[in-house]
């Protein structure tokens, strides 16, 4: 197997890692702190943002900074780009962590913030877990941010859509960043290696298994690292494979790397069991796989998966039961609110199931992607304006409400190239969606004897 080079300085002969991080007075500072990048270009991951003409990146080379949230999950960056930012209109920056700041601590930076405009200075103020602070303390940012005093940044893992007020989020974008996939967190362990400077080997497999571990998150691969060559200097081991990553690193995690097998077998079964409705095996697979140390939130995110990919419409009790399951996690935590979790994954295995919606989300995601942008119908078209309605905007358009039975039959609301009625979502005999079919095979004969009345001898497939 290929093997990577990772170099710790060798102090005497039979000790191959008895040097590493020996006279150094950087070994007190976290890897993930002295790795933290300097430039723009030495951002890993995130092109999306800041490759060339992606927005971020205008920004950095306009030197002209707005107010922004950034959404993604821990480890890709957020503070790094905040601190970045700053740098480069040499503007102050100042951090808050929302998990210990109140309203007292933003009145003092926002004071800070004014001290330095009067001596010509911008201000970046950096606030970690934004979501966390309540309405009034968010809304305290927002005379400053209109004022221009500073330039709000916040940080959060959390969908801002929910957690952050929508005064304080209508001045700032919103930018989502993206886990670190596998070929990033390799860039970031090869720059590892060459800041330690050691003779350590690390093989090809090892390394996966440390990516996986990492699931997407830089600032953990690093302290992975840092974990990893300690435990290899106390061993005096010259060369680590897979047993050693998992010796050292999986003993509350085993079996549940990212990047293993053995940890998307068990996710399949889980799933497989609810989809084949056999609520002893769901609780099994999610008992063990709880017992290994997987993350429950992982486990809560993968019940709604299944209650919109296998049970969907049939019962949608089931998605809304998984998504309190996960609401009750959190408020609960481990272990208590494993047992919502639990009784999701009952209610999934035993729920009627269809994945009627899922086959046709593909269907009509496909059917967008392939016919590009056809214009949309006139009769459908917004007409605000005199203009608008003067061009044909919105002519014709039946109002549902005001039609026998409250269905404007025959009318269509595809654009022309795509059939009128492609039969994406065919609601299967189980379930909700036995009614869910009787119904809309009324409405399909109501718009037959519509186009009988107006076209006689033509079928509605024909349309």
């Amino acid at each position: 197997m290929q093997s990577r080079p990772v170099h710790v300085t060798q102090r005497r002969e039979g000790s191959p890692l008895s040097g590493l991080f020996d006279n150094d007075r950087t070994a007190l500072v976290p890897l993930a702190e002295r790795l933290r990048p300097k430039h723009i270009d030495e951002v890993i991951g995130q092109a999306h943002l800041l490759g060339e003409g992606k927005p971020l990146r205008l920004a950095f080379e306009a030197g002209k900074l707005h107010s922004m949230i950034l959404w993604g999950p821990p480890g890709v960056g957020k503070t790094t780009l905040a601190r970045l930012m700053a740098g480069a209109v040499d503007a102050e920056f100042q951090a808050l962590s929302a998990v210990f700041s109140g309203v007292k601590d933003i009145r003092e930076a926002v004071a800070r913030a004014q001290q330095a405009r009067e001596h010509g200075r911008a201000t970046v103020l950096f606030v970690d877990e934004v979501h966390r602070f309540n309405k009034a303390q968010q809304d305290a940012f927002l005379p400053f941010v209109e004022q221009g005093v500073l330039t709000f940044i916040g940080a959060t893992t959390e969908n801002p859509s929910f957690e952050v007020n929508s005064a304080l989020l209508s001045r700032a974008s919103v930018y989502v960043l993206h886990a670190l996939a596998e070929a990033d967190l390799r860039v970031l362990l090869r720059r590892a290696q060459e800041r330690l400077g050691a003779t350590l080997r690390i093989d090809d497999d090892a390394i996966s298994r440390l990516c996986g571990f990492s699931d997407g998150d830089g600032r953990r691969l690093l302290n992975l690292v840092e974990q990893l060559l300690d435990a290899a200097k106390a061993s005096r081991v010259d060369e680590i494979g897979p047993p050693f990553v998992d010796q050292v690193l999986a003993r509350s995690l085993q079996r549940f790397d990212k990047g293993g097998d053995a940890f998307y077998d068990q996710i399949s079964a889980l799933h497989k069991s609810i989809r084949g409705s056999d609520p002893d095996a769901a609780l099994y697979w999610l008992c063990r796989m709880l017992e290994g140390g997987v993350d429950p939130h992982y486990l809560g995110r993968r019940l709604v998966r299944m209650a919109s990919e296998d049970i969907g419409l049939a019962d949608p009790r089931a998605l809304e039961i998984s998504l309190n399951a996960c609401a009750a996690y959190d408020r609960l935590g481990s272990p208590e609110g494993e047992l919502a979790l639990a009784e999701a994954a009952v209610f999934l295995a035993c729920a009627a199931k269809s994945n009627a919606v899922y086959v046709a989300y593909k269907a009509a995601r496909k059917a967008a992607a392939d016919h590009g942008s056809l214009p949309v119908p006139l009769h459908l078209r917004n007409a605000p304006t005199r203009l608008m309605k003067g061009l044909g905007h919105g002519k014709a358009y039946r109002y549902a409400h005001d039609e026998p039975e409250g269905y404007a039959a025959g009318e269509h609301y595809l654009p022309d190239g795509i059939d009128r009625r492609p039969g994406w979502y065919r609601p299967v005999a189980r379930g909700l969606e036995t009614r869910i079919a009787e119904k809309l095979a009324r409405l399909r004969a109501l718009d037959e004897a519509w186009l009988q009345r107006a076209e006689p001898g033509a079928r509605s497939e024909d349309r």
